[in-house]
C-alpha cells in the first residue's frame, strides 16, 4: 500500500482524537488523525510524523497524519491500512477461491469472508502500533468492538467455519501481539475464549516507511507469552 504526496512535519498537541496540531516548514496546521485510538505513547510533542496531503483541496484539514517515528523507527498509525494491506496481501497469496471484504455476518460486518474449495473462513483484522518492550499489545484504548467479533468468531466455529483474528503489526521489528489486559480486561476475556473455542491467531509483520505500508510475512500463532 503506497502513499501519495507525503510530507514530513513536527507533532504540536492533539486537542481532540480526531486532530492534532503540527508545524510545516514554520507554520502551525491543523490535520486529520486516521486513528482514533489514544497512541499516547507515540504522539508526543515535538516528535517527528508524516502527513499525506487530503485528495479534497476543499476539506478544512488539509492533510491526514498516517505515521509517526518512535524509538528509531517509523510507526503507520493509520487505521485504514490495515485491512487494504491484508487486501492486497490475501489477493497476491492466490490461496483462496473467493474473498470478500465486509461481509455481514450476524449482528457485526467481518473484515473479510474467505472460501477454499468447501472451507469457508471469516477474519477479523485488528492494527497494532502499541510496542512495548518489543512486543505488540491490542487495543491502546477499550474496544467494545472487538471484544464483540471475537465472541461472533468464537461462535462460527461450531457452525463449520474455519475463524482467524489478525494483527497487523504496523512498525518493525516486531514479531507478536498480546491482547492489552490492563486497558480493555473484556477484549482480553474475549480473546482467549476465542481461541480456546478455536480462532486462530494470526500476526502480519510489515515493512513501513513514511509512505507506505506493506505485509512483509503472514504467520499463524501458535502459543501467546
Amino acid at each position: 500500500m503506497k502513499y501519495n504526496s507525503v510530507i514530513p512535519a513536527k507533532f504540536i498537541s492533539r486537542p481532540n482524537r480526531f486532530i492534532a496540531k503540527v508545524e510545516v516548514d514554520g507554520t502551525e496546521l491543523t490535520v486529520h488523525v486516521k486513528n482514533t485510538g489514544r497512541c499516547r505513547e507515540l504522539l508526543i510533542p515535538g516528535c517527528r510524523v508524516y502527513l499525506e496531503k487530503a485528495d479534497n483541496p476543499e476539506r478544512k484539514t488539509p492533510y491526514d497524519l498516517i505515521a509517526v517515528e518512535h524509538d528509531g523507527r517509523i510507526i503507520n498509525i493509520d487505521s485504514q491500512a490495515p485491512n487494504k494491506v491484508v487486501k492486497e496481501w490475501l489477493e497476491s497469496q492466490g490461496q483462496y477461491d473467493f474473498i470478500k471484504p465486509e461481509y455481514k455476518y450476524g449482528n457485526s460486518r467481518i473484515d473479510f469472508y474467505m472460501e477454499k474449495e468447501d472451507t469457508k473462513y471469516l477474519m477479523e483484522v485488528k492494527g497494532c502500533t502499541l510496542f512495548i518492550d518489543g512486543i505488540g499489545y491490542f487495543p491502546d484504548a477499550p474496544t467494545e468492538r472487538g471484544a464483540k467479533h471475537l465472541r461472533e468468531l468464537a461462535a462460527a466455529v461450531k457452525k463449520g467455519y474455519k475463524t482467524r483474528v489478525a494483527f497487523v503489526i504496523q512498525g518493525e521489528g516486531i514479531s507478536e501481539v498480546r491482547p492489552n489486559t490492563d486497558t480493555d480486561p473484556e477484549f482480553a476475556k474475549a480473546f482467549e475464549d476465542a481461541r480456546a473455542a478455536g480462532v486462530e491467531v494470526v500476526f502480519y509483520k510489515c515493512r513501513v516507511t513514511a509512505d507506505s505500508l506493506c505485509i512483509d510475512s503472514e504467520e499463524v500463532c501458535s502459543s501467546i507469552g
